[in-house]
């Protein structure tokens, strides 16, 4: 009896449940349909995506791009669009250029090499130490061995990739020596990218003597199109829908130098006497890669030291 009373009760709770689904699943399926319907109309008349306009007098480093040629024009929208719809990373581009743009437009001027490559390291590396699956480190990208031909020490202790003034020097050297070879700016940007070996014997093989008329491989042949669209969102961010305050940007780390021409045995005791911290250190002189600076040949380094800004006016003297 109690088992035939406890089986009518399962009944009687599984009825009521699956009354209670049905009648709860009728009710979403009804508050679902309304605001969907909500969502769609909010959502059409709310976000679009629009083609985007090409400045009239597209160039680089003051040299002509020929808008005229249909692929050109259209290998440039395909760059202007992904920079201007993949808003996260450019928006980053804005922030980190605040920091480093003005670091890297003197010493090209000083080589002078045109400011416009200023967005080749952009786009090269988004201004981050990274290091791509070839070896290729810093933000200008430089290879182990390039690297060394340009006077950057680079070894298990020290690498120059990292340090963004001796780098940017080192870039500057590779792109002088690239536009004497082969004329102009716009082909010593795609040697940067290519090697000037390689597009040495590109040009040979095609018999032509300007990048745009050149069958290029998919990562050189973007290449140009993706300086010049970044280079055209910054010239007007506004015009391609970026809006942001100067106090979102990154600003310019405050720092002094500190001469060093001697072996440091603990980097983190030197972090320390200078009041402050080893990671600290590192995230200014990337350059250093370990916990100890050898230097036998006595060969003199400077080494950032990151300032408070409330400490900014008992910095020593520079």
């Amino acid at each position: 009896m109690i088992q035939r009373y406890s089986f009518l009760l399962l009944l009687l709770v599984t009825a009521v449940s699956l009354i209670g689904f049905l009648t709860f699943s009728s009710q979403s399926g009804a508050i679902d349909t309304d605001q969907t319907a909500t969502y769609n109309q909010a959502f059409r008349s709310g976000y679009n995506i629009y083609a985007l306009p090409h400045p009239e007098n597209l160039e680089f480093a003051g040299e002509a791009v020929p808008m005229d040629q249909f692929d050109v024009r259209e290998r440039f929208d395909r760059e202007l669009l992904v920079n201007t719809y993949w808003q996260s990373s450019t928006l980053l581009f804005f922030k980190r250029a605040n920091r480093w743009f003005p670091v890297i437009e003197p010493i090209l001027a000083e080589y002078g090499v045109p400011e416009d490559f200023k967005y080749l390291a952009l786009i090269e590396s988004g201004l981050m130490n990274v290091v791509s699956p070839a070896g290729a480190t810093g933000f200008w990208q430089i290879l182990r061995g390039t690297a060394r031909d340009l006077g950057l020490e680079v070894n298990d202790h020290i690498d120059e990739r990292y340090h963004v003034e001796k780098s940017t020097v080192a870039a500057c050297k590779y792109l002088l020596d690239a536009k004497e070879r082969f004329g102009s700016w716009t082909l010593a940007a795609a040697a940067y990218n290519i090697g000037n070996a390689r597009l040495g014997r590109i040009l040979e093989n095609q018999r032509v003597d300007e990048y745009y008329d050149l069958f290029l491989n998919e990562e050189t042949a973007r290449y140009m199109f993706r300086i010049l669209a970044v280079k055209t969102i910054f010239s007007d961010p506004a015009a391609s829908g970026f809006h942001f305050r100067k106090e979102d940007l990154y600003p310019m780390v405050t720092y002094y130098n500190v001469a060093v021409d001697t072996t440091i045995n603990d980097l983190v005791d030197f972090a320390f006497t200078h009041n402050t911290t080893y990671k600290a250190l590192r995230e200014l002189n990337p350059w250093i890669r370990s916990y100890e600076l050898p230097n036998a040949s006595g060969k003199l380094y400077e080494i950032k030291i990151p300032v408070a800004e409330e400490d900014t006016e008992s910095m020593p003297d520079l």
